[in-house]
C-alpha cells in the first residue's frame, strides 16, 4: 500500500465513524461537517497538489482535525447522551457551538487563502544562496560547545533537583528566569548540534577537526538529553525538540508531506490518546503483572481512547466557546489581551497591571461563573483574535500566521543550517502555538529562537569579525 493511500485510508477510517455516530443538533452537526469538508480539501491539496515540503501545513491540518473536529465531536456526543458539560465545566450551548465553528471556518478559510498568496510571493522572490562556510566555523562550534559545557556545569544541581520532583509541581523561581533558563540556555545545544552535524556531513574524512567534532556532538547530545527529558519537561515541550532531531539526523523518515502527515496524524490522533488512556489504568505494576488482562478491562470500562478526548488535554474548542460567552458579557479587550504575549519579557513585578495570559484569564472566568477549579488553560489563536478584535481579530490573526509560515517555508529551503532547523522546529511547535494560549506559545518560541538561532549566529559574527581584524 502506498504511503499516500495509507494516509488517506487512516484519515477516512477516523472521519467516517466520527460523523456517522455523531448524534447532535442538526445545525451543530452541519457546522462541524462544513469545517471538516474545508480541512479535508486543504489536506487533499497538501498531499496531492503542493509541490514543496511544508510541515507547517501538516501541523495546521492535524491540529484542526484533532482539536476542532475529533475532540469536540466526541465531547458533545458524550454531553448529548449523558447531559454533562465540556471538560472545562462550561455548559453545552447550541448557538455558541455553532458560532464558534463559524469563527473556526473563517480562520481556516482566510489562513489557507493567505497561505497560498504569501507562499507564492515568497517562491517568486526566493533565491537560494550557497552556504557560507567561513573560516570561523570550527571555532564557532568549539565556542558553542564551551558555552554549553558551562551551562551544564552551572545547572547540574538544578536539573538533578528537577528530576527528583514532579514536572507538574509549582516552580519556585520567577517566570522570566525560568524562561531564560529552560527555553534559551537549555536549547543552545540544539543549535550547536545542528552546526556540528552538518559540518561532519560535509567533511567525512577523518581528521583531527572531525574527530573532535564527533566527540563534541556526542557530548552535546548528552547535554540536550540531560536538559530536556521526560523527567524534567512536559510532552509538548519535548516533541518539537526530538522530532527536529529526527529531521536533522534521518530526514528521509519525515521529509515529504505524505511522510510527515502520516507521522503526525498517527502520533497525535492515535498514539498519544492511546497512551494517555493506558496510563490512567487503575492498577499498580504488581497487579498488572499478576493479571495482565486488567489493562484491557480498565481500558474498556473507562471508554478507552475515546474517553481520552474528554480530558483537559483537548479543551481547545470548549475554551473558544467559553471565550465567545465572555465577550458576549464583557465585550472585546481591543488589543489589551495581546499585550500579555507581545510584552511577555516585562516582569509582573515591574508592571503590576500586566494582563493575564488569555488562557488564565478565561480560566478565572470559568472559575467565577461555572464552578471550575483550574485556570491554567489553553486558548487557541482563533479565540485570541476574537477576544481582542472580534471577527476582524480572527481574520487578522489568520493572515499574520500565514505570513509567518511563508517566511519559515523560505527558511526551510535555505542553505543556512540554523534557519532550516529553527524553521522545522517551528513547524512542530505550531501545534502548541495554535492550541494556545498566545502568551505561552509566543514566549516559548522566542526563547527557543534566541537559544537555537540568535546566540549561535551572534557568536559566529563576533568570532568572524574578531578574526578578520587580526589579519
Amino acid at each position: 500500500m502506498k504511503l499516500k493511500t495509507l494516509t488517506i485510508f487512516l484519515y477516512l477510517m477516523v472521519s467516517i465513524p466520527l460523523f456517522l455516530f455523531f448524534k447532535a443538533n442538526v445545525f451543530v452537526w452541519f457546522s462541524f461537517f462544513i469545517n471538516y469538508c474545508l480541512i479535508t480539501y486543504i489536506s487533499y491539496f497538501h498531499l496531492n497538489k503542493e509541490r514543496i515540503f511544508s510541515p507547517f501545513l501538516t501541523s495546521y491540518i492535524v491540529f484542526v482535525f484533532l482539536f476542532f473536529i475529533v475532540a469536540p465531536i466526541i465531547q458533545i456526543g458524550a454531553i448529548e447522551s449523558m447531559g454533562s458539560t465540556f471538560p472545562n465545566n462550561y455548559p453545552y450551548n447550541v448557538n455558541e457551538v455553532i458560532f464558534s465553528n463559524f469563527l473556526i471556518l473563517i480562520f481556516n478559510l482566510i489562513f489557507f487563502i493567505s497561505y497560498l498568496f504569501y507562499k507564492k510571493r515568497k517562491e517568486q522572490n526566493f533565491v537560494q544562496k550557497p552556504q557560507t562556510n567561513t573560516f570561523s566555523r570550527p571555532l564557532v562550534m568549539l565556542v558553542l560547545f564551551m558555552v554549553c559545557f558551562v551551562i551544564w556545569a552551572i545547572n547540574y544541581s538544578y536539573i538533578i533537583d528537577e528530576i527528583s520532583k514532579s514536572i507538574y509541581s509549582k516552580e519556585a523561581e520567577s517566570i522570566s528566569i525560568l524562561l531564560i533558563r529552560k527555553k534559551v540556555l537549555f536549547l543552545i545545544p540544539l543549535g550547536a548540534i545542528a552546526l556540528i552535524f552538518r559540518y561532519l556531513k560535509k567533511n567525512r574524512k577523518i581528521t583531527t577537526n572531525t574527530f573532535i567534532s564527533y566527540l563534541m556532538l556526542i557530548i552535546l547530545l548528552s547535554f540536550l538529553l540531560f536538559f530536556k527529558n521526560p523527567l524534567t519537561e512536559k510532552r509538548n515541550a519535548l516533541g518539537p525538540i526530538y522530532i527536529t532531531l529526527i529531521y536533522l539526523f534521518y530526514p528521509k523518515l519525515i521529509n515529504t508531506n505524505s511522510k510527515f502527515f502520516l507521522f503526525s496524524f498517527v502520533s497525535m490522533i492515535i498514539f498519544f490518546p492511546l497512551v494517555s488512556a493506558l496510563t490512567h489504568v487503575d492498577a499498580n505494576l504488581s497487579e498488572i503483572i499478576q493479571r495482565p488482562n486488567i489493562i484491557v478491562e480498565d481500558f474498556t470500562n473507562h471508554g478507552g481512547i475515546v474517553n481520552a478526548f474528554s480530558t483537559l488535554h483537548y479543551d481547545a474548542f470548549p475554551n473558544i466557546v467559553a471565550t465567545v460567552s465572555y465577550v458576549g458579557k464583557e465585550g472585546l479587550s481591543l488589543g489589551y489581551q495581546l499585550l500579555s504575549g507581545l510584552l511577555f519579557f516585562i516582569p509582573r513585578s515591574l508592571w503590576s497591571t500586566k494582563p493575564l495570559s488569555t488562557g488564565e484569564f478565561i480560566g478565572n472566568f470559568l472559575m467565577e461563573n461555572h464552578e471550575f477549579t483550574y485556570n491554567n488553560l489553553s486558548n487557541p489563536l482563533v479565540s485570541e483574535g476574537y477576544v481582542n478584535f472580534g471577527i476582524l481579530g480572527v481574520v487578522l490573526m489568520s493572515i499574520l500566521l500565514s505570513y509567518v509560515v511563508a517566511i519559515f517555508i523560505s527558511w526551510l529551503k535555505s542553505n543556512d543550517t540554523l534557519k532550516e532547523v529553527i524553521a522545522f522546529y517551528f513547524s512542530v511547535h505550531l501545534i502548541f502555538l495554535l492550541r494556545g494560549d498566545f502568551a505561552n506559545g509566543f514566549a516559548y518560541f522566542v526563547g527557543t529562537f534566541i537559544g537555537v538561532y540568535f546566540i549561535p549566529k551572534l557568536l559566529e559574527r563576533i568570532i568572524f569579525f574578531s578574526l578578520k581584524k587580526t589579519k
